[in-house]
């Protein structure tokens, strides 16, 4: 499952296009991908992994990547 949901996050692929070879319905991926995302599972994964390549010294912090989005304000009241 974690396999067939990585594939579609990472590839691009649609969930209703996603190969039958990982043995799972696109619709059930989908689903335990919400279920995970809501359980904070993707935060916390992302946390154990920055810890672990910190313990081991494997951690470049020179340079970094932000990801971000500009949309234009509304006129009028807040």
């Amino acid at each position: 499952m974690l396999t067939a949901v990585v594939y579609a996050l990472t590839s691009g692929c649609s969930w209703r296009h996603l190969p039958e070879t990982f043995g799972v319905s696109p619709a059930t991926a989908h689903r335990r991908f919400i279920v995970w995302t809501r359980a904070g599972l993707w935060r916390r994964l992302h946390r154990a992994v920055l810890d672990e390549l910190g313990a081991r010294g494997e951690l470049d912090w020179t340079s970094a990547i932000v990801d971000a989005a500009s949309v234009r304000a509304k006129r009028g009241a807040r």
